[in-house]
């Protein structure tokens, strides 16, 4: 069902999204201070194109630095990509069957808006990113 789901995903929001955070990291690129940035850019990329199966949680050792950083985030990066997760969001809530991609794209807001101090792991996994 994840594949399904995955595929789904892919054809109607996640190329698109990919493709924001992608922008995203390449742009941050540019200035080489914000290369820690643009990485966290690719990271939430490669879940943003296939995210069923895998989850976000929080990184025990994240601390005032990660804050920092997800404010820096938030004003140059985070707040354009949180709105594409809501503009396509509301656009597939208009189909039944988009109900659920909607779900999922209003959950990534979250982590789109501050992704430091986070980690992507496989669904099922611990606190600790471990699977049991």
């Amino acid at each position: 069902m994840r594949t399904l789901l995955n595929i789904v995903w892919l054809v109607f929001a996640g190329l698109w999204l990919w493709l924001g955070y992608v922008l995203a990291g390449i742009l941050l690129c540019i200035p080489i201070i914000t290369i820690p940035w643009a990485i966290a850019s690719f990271r939430i990329a490669g879940y943003v194109i296939w995210p069923f199966g895998r989850t976000i949680v929080n990184k025990r050792p994240a601390g005032m630095a990660s804050f920092l950083g997800n404010v820096i985030w938030l004003l140059f990066a985070g707040w354009w990509l949180a709105l594409g997760h809501l503009a396509s969001g509301i656009a597939l809530c208009l189909t039944i069957i988009g109900i659920p991609l909607a779900i999922a794209n209003f959950k990534m807001i979250p982590i789109s808006l501050m992704p430091l101090g986070k980690d992507i792991v496989p669904a099922g996994a611990n606190e600790f990113g471990q699977t049991p």
